[in-house]
């Protein structure tokens, strides 16, 4: 994770467009081009001599498009068969003024085969017309979540932590929320519920504000965001009266992707080019020690952690895993992942380097102003430290970003855990920042209020749509003062409530859970619509008549139409049968059920509002464009809205009609 920088404001972007934009522009007038980096790493000689021009030239040329397929297993397969079979055969010879176009690969080293990059500049994808058609299928997947696009280094720290949907785990650095992402969807790979949970922490209030952003389109019930200094990140309680050592929460899994002085990101951060100096690392090594000695106080013995920075100076990469192993001692060990991604390109980590002063003069253990962490370890430590088992990955081996991964095990806890954390946290509470920072519009710094399960307006709920006692009820949530629910009602997972009820006093909670019911109107049986986010839960736990199942050619009419009548849909001849049963039901939210068949499809479940004469299918624009494309084929643009274009042409279409009555009338009275 390279150094943070401030936000900067912006508009819109378009599928892989970077935050900064003004760099872009000015591309070619920058110089790409550093002599004490290029010194220094030529005497580290962490690359062969007889790669050096390859690597800097890769260093100095923009990254490729990459991007990876999210989702469930059936969701992600289906994303994934509709690029391959409608987009790649497209991409595959084409030709752009004279010259032949690469065509996209897959990432080999990427789990089922659901990552690809694409190694073409951006004004080829903006003019060429295929690759134009495959930017705006991008876009409208990357909207409602089935792509994410990111560099393809920084996918892999998430895959070797190897996350389950039983783990408790921890991100401690984790805006902007790409790894973290990664993390949620390993959580739901294999259960739509898993007993574990995401904790998502970063230092910056507005960047954890920010990170919400990120996160909250996967609709997860097992995420918590909260806002601390990952080196006094504190100790979690796991309920209310928890007073011992073992009533504290320690993680299953924790990854350290941490500030850094970012030199593997030269390729998209072009000020690197400018700035880079020997200080950055020199200058950022105590913090990330710190920050990885708290996330191994913080890990269950037998757990998993993953350090990791996008920068090549091994002043942050290996001096930091050094320091780490010759204070743990036989508590930790490196666990070597070369059995682990295959086809991916890597280096070993190394076990001797300088240490080089911001004037570029080597420094010597003990001298003043040098901190003794910095050094490489001594022949001894060396071979019990096997430093060879840390990942480099460099731009050059597979036209990527440069980073570092390692792989870390716990053997056993620290005796003295709990008491060797107070210190952390008096420091903690002195390092909170004093100085209120403007925050999003629509941050909302409420407080967390669990509702009684039998209270009125839930009780009115779990009868309507027939919520069975299976799901957890004492996991609904408001987010104001008086612990009413007036507007909002939120589910967590049962172990994050217990969580959030024991620690008000010690964690700052950005975000939890997920909308599941929200206010409608209030003049019908139900006053509370569930809410389309906590659908994949929600669906495994509701037996009901409001959930009404309907074809295929239904739900291709209710994408393209406004509220239709129940008449209307009957006179269309869509789906008798859905009318019948809908018309039987009381206004309010009810549920489509669309049965596809085929192992490798997902079945759909999607909210419908039912007016006493109309019904509607509620999904945002960007989920019908999706929809539309994915199921049936239908090619839209940005700016359509396609039961708005349906509705017009439905009108014109009539009006056109009324008109040619109206000529054939005249023409048999004359």
């Amino acid at each position: 994770m390279g150094r943070r920088n401030k936000y900067r404001k912006g508009n819109k972007k378009t599928f892989g467009a970077r935050d900064d934009s003004k760099a872009q522009k000015n591309w070619d007038e920058l110089v790409k081009d550093n002599e004490k980096w290029e010194s220094y790493y030529k005497n580290l000689g962490i690359i062969p001599e007889n790669e050096w021009d390859q690597f800097k030239t890769t260093c100095q040329a923009p990254l490729p498009l990459t991007f990876r397929i999210t989702g469930s297993r059936n969701h992600a397969n289906e994303v994934s068969r509709l690029f391959k079979e409608k987009h790649l055969p497209n991409l595959t010879d084409v030709e752009f003024e004279g010259e032949k176009l690469k065509a996209p690969a897959n990432l080999p080293w990427y789990p089922n085969h659901l990552a690809w990059q694409l190694d073409v500049p951006k004004t080829v994808i903006r003019k060429n017309e295929q690759f134009a058609k495959t930017q705006r299928f991008l876009v409208v997947e990357n909207a409602v979540g089935n792509i994410s696009r990111q560099e393809a280094v920084s996918m892999i720290p998430p895959i070797v932590l190897e996350v389950k949907p039983h783990h408790t785990v921890l991100d401690m650095c984790a805006a902007p929320g790409s790894k973290t992402a990664q993390l949620i969807e390993a959580l739901h790979m294999e259960d739509d519920e898993p007993s574990g949970f995401v904790v998502a922490n970063d230092a910056d209030a507005k960047r954890s504000h920010m990170l919400v952003h990120q996160l909250k389109r996967l609709n997860s019930a097992n995420l918590m965001v909260v806002n601390h200094d990952a080196q006094f990140f504190p100790r979690i309680k796991l309920h209310e009266d928890a007073t011992q050592k073992k009533d504290v929460l320690r993680f299953d899994r924790v990854l350290c992707d941490v500030p850094c002085s970012g030199d593997g990101t030269m390729r998209k951060n072009v000020n690197v080019w400018r700035d880079w100096n020997t200080q950055s690392g020199l200058g950022l090594h105590t913090v990330q020690l710190n920050i990885l000695n708290r996330g191994l106080h913080l890990l269950k013995p037998k757990g998993r952690l993953v350090y990791s920075t996008c920068s090549m100076n091994p002043i942050e990469n290996e001096a930091v895993v050094a320091a780490a192993l010759r204070k743990w001692g036989d508590k930790i060990r490196l666990v070597n992942c070369d059995d682990k991604l295959p086809g991916l390109v890597r280096s070993k980590g190394i076990s001797t380097w300088p240490v080089v002063d911001r004037n570029m003069e080597e420094k010597k253990k003990g001298d003043e102003n040098t901190v003794e962490s910095w050094f490489a370890p001594t022949p001894e430590e060396a071979e019990k430290f096997d430093l060879s088992s840390c990942i480099r990955v460099y731009p050059h081996q597979q036209n990527t970003g440069g980073f570092f991964i390692t792989v870390f095990e716990k053997l056993d806890d620290e005796e003295d855990a709990v008491a060797s954390e107070e210190p952390l946290q008096k420091k903690f509470k002195s390092a909170e920042p004093q100085k209120k920072e403007k925050l999003p519009r629509d941050a909302n710094e409420e407080p967390f209020v669990f509702i009684d399960s039998e209270h009125e307006s839930l009780k009115s709920c779990w009868n309507f749509y027939g919520i069975d006692n299976i799901f957890d009820r004492t996991t609904c949530l408001v987010r104001n003062a008086t612990g009413e629910p007036t507007r909002v009602v939120y589910t967590v997972c049962p172990a994050l409530k217990d969580i959030i009820k024991a620690n008000e006093d010690r964690l700052k909670i950005i975000y939890s859970g997920v909308k599941l019911f929200v206010s409608q109107r209030s003049d019908i049986e139900c006053p509370w619509r569930i809410q389309s986010e906590a659908l994949p839960i929600m669906k495994h736990h509701m037996q009901s008549d409001r959930i009404v199942q309907g074809s295929l050619e239904l739900l291709k009419f209710l994408l393209q139409e406004s509220f239709p009548s129940f008449d209307g849909i009957s006179e269309q001849k869509v789906d008798d049968e859905f009318v019948t049963k809908m018309r039987d039901l009381s206004s309010g939210c009810c549920f489509l059920e669309v049965k596809r068949e085929g192992d490798e499809v997902e079945s759909l479940f999607l909210p419908v509002w039912k007016g006493s004469k109309c019904i509607n299918l509620m999904v945002c624009k960007e989920d019908t464009h999706e929809l539309l494309y994915r199921i049936f084929g239908i090619e839209t643009e940005a700016k359509d809205n396609p039961k708005a274009k349906a509705q017009a042409e439905k009108k014109a279409a009539e009006e056109a009609a009324k008109a040619n009555e109206s000529t054939e009338t005249k023409e048999v009275s004359n």
